[in-house]
């Protein structure tokens, strides 16, 4: 699996940047072994991994302006992981997770790139258990709701894998799957706040939709 091109790209994030490898474009495809069709993930969706999409933007800027000491954080669907890297520079005890079986390859390429130690990277497919990632205070995704059967696939997921007491934070572009998750979050127990954005940094892709906030301070439903 190595017949796709990189690009280099710079990522600014609360004023820190960040070099990461990704992939050049959306055309992008190797899959000679199979490896990742028989994860079910296609030819067309290969290439979403290894881009740094708007979204993942929005939410690496809004965690990284968080508190979250002493917070154990998982971000889901991670792709290149910005917000990964970026909380993990800031000393944050986060877990990136994905599928993708080159996720965790570029993940250790691109913190080597930034000067930064290992992180903790474990699979995460959602429709599959993983009693080895355990339960988190937070967990963060962007742009994670982008098919139909996702709302329930990444909702179950969410649940199995937080605490007690748990936040979630996804930033949407705004998908039409996400009242669908909502109502999914708030059957298990989760409230449901958010706020809009629509506003880019200079050089980003605009990008509108939501952060989504998800707070569950009751026990955990079966």
């Amino acid at each position: 699996m190595s017949s796709y091109e990189l690009r280099r790209q710079t990522v600014s994030v609360l004023s820190h940047e960040y070099t990461l490898r990704t992939l050049l474009d959306r055309q992008q495809f190797s899959d000679d072994e199979n490896i990742a069709a028989d994860l079910g993930i296609s030819s067309a969706t290969w290439c979403l991994f290894g881009m740094v999409w708007p979204a993942s933007r929005i939410l690496a800027t809004h965690v990284s302006g968080m508190d979250l000491r002493g917070m154990k954080v998982l971000e889901i669907g991670c792709g290149i992981g910005l917000s990964s890297i970026v909380l993990h520079r800031l000393g944050v005890d986060i877990t990136a997770s994905d599928y993708h079986p080159l996720a965790e390859e570029f993940m250790r390429l691109n913190l080597k790139a930034n000067n930064l130690p290992p992180i903790k990277f474990l699979t995460g497919n959602w429709d599959t258990e993983n009693p080895l990632l355990g339960e988190f205070d937070l967990i963060i995704g962007s742009d994670v709701l982008y098919e139909p059967a996702h709302p329930g696939l990444v909702s179950g997921f969410i649940n199995r894998h937080s605490e007690k007491q748990s936040d979630v934070i996804i930033a949407d572009p705004n998908r039409g799957n996400r009242g669908r998750f909502t109502r999914h979050m708030q059957a298990m127990g989760f409230s449901h706040s958010f706020k809009t954005f629509g506003k880019a940094e200079k050089g980003e892709t605009p990008c509108k939709g939501r952060l989504m906030h998800y707070r569950r301070s009751t026990t955990l439903v079966d």
